[in-house]
């Protein structure tokens, strides 16, 4: 335990819907324009992960002002996590400046590579969880690779490329716990959730709408993923819910907690970026089908170098669906 915690504490310190809605109404009616916007936003939201822009590797505005970019200035600005194990981190043992590497980390190179024709021209940017869509809008960051959620919320004020993982909500507790997944065995227990993340909206809404308990307690929320682990590792809840994909990788940092129960959910991971950013997000979704294309140094060969230690040898649970591109502009 106390390695398990040792480890967690120190990835720590290495840190430096809104709808219309309106009741039917006559043939003209304000309420009934609103009523019939809302159906088609619904409609449309019907498959987030399918709302994105088809593959083009045709420049833009976007492009252009990521390229003429001068100097030590000339990269493409990402924010990641530094603190996801396997997926966006700092190894300590891996010596000299422990750079970030992962499976984010790759992709995040691969899209450098391709628009600035240097895999190392990226500037890294550490985004709490709950800062990641105010990053891309306030333009801090051209993008965001962060094991990020495509749902119907986060497409209101960011736009996403087609999905590049699959994963779900699930439940990581102490091997001694009796908690066993995602169940009545939660009532009265205490539940750690990332502030912003999609595993708070889902626990919340379940618990109104009757599929969680309702004394089970959402209170403690944290900036950061990593900091659920330290609080469980603390006991100062029983329970920690976050994607299976990260939940695996928090497993592997200590060995006294488990997975419980499977996934309860399906989830898709994309890369996030400005509204209005066609060109990008058309040039990313190019970028992603030669990488889960590429046999020799693509998804598969990330797959296998940083997530099979965690999450198993066979990836096909983890693959994401041949992509949808239903959005038009």
């Amino acid at each position: 335990m106390a390695v398990g915690c040792a480890l967690a504490v120190l990835f720590v310190l290495l840190l430096p819907l809104v709808r219309s809605h309106g009741e039917s109404g006559g043939p003209g009616t304000g309420h009934g324009l609103a009523h019939g916007s809302a159906t088609r936003a619904a409609e449309e939201c019907a498959a987030p992960e399918k709302q994105t822009l088809a593959p083009s590797g045709a420049d833009g505005p976007t492009i252009d002002e990521i390229r003429g970019r001068e100097g030590e200035k000339r990269k493409l600005i990402v924010g990641v996590d530094q603190n996801s194990y396997r997926w966006g981190y700092r190894d300590p043992n891996s010596g000299g400046d422990a750079e970030l590497e992962g499976f984010d980390i790759d992709l995040a190179h691969r899209i450098a590579e391709d628009i600035l024709g240097d895999a190392d021209a990226v500037q890294f940017k550490a985004i709490p969880t709950n800062q990641r869509e105010p990053a891309i809008q306030d333009g801090r960051v051209d993008m965001v690779v962060r094991t990020m959620t495509i749902n119907c919320a986060r497409l209101e004020k960011v736009a996403f490329s087609a999905p590049y993982f699959r994963t779900g909500q699930q439940l990581l507790a102490p091997k001694t716990s009796p908690i066993t997944g995602y169940d009545d065995t939660l009532a009265g227990r205490s539940i750690c959730t990332a502030a912003g993340s999609t595993a708070l909206s889902t626990l919340e809404q379940d618990r109104k709408d009757g599929r969680l308990a309702a004394d089970a307690d959402l209170g403690t929320t944290v900036p950061n993923q990593l900091d659920c682990l330290v609080r469980l590792q603390l006991g100062e809840v029983d329970a920690v819910v976050t994607d299976g994909a990260l939940a695996a990788s928090q497993a592997a940092q200590d060995p006294t907690v488990q997975l419980k129960g499977d996934p309860f959910t399906t989830e898709y991971y994309g890369v996030a970026m400005k509204k209005d950013a066609d060109d990008l997000v058309r040039r990313v979704n190019r970028i992603l089908e030669q990488w889960r294309a590429d046999r020799s140094d693509g998804w598969r060969n990330s797959y296998d170098t940083w997530l099979s230690p965690t999450m198993g040898d066979d990836p096909a649970r983890s693959e994401p669906p041949a992509p949808e591109y239903l959005r038009r502009s």
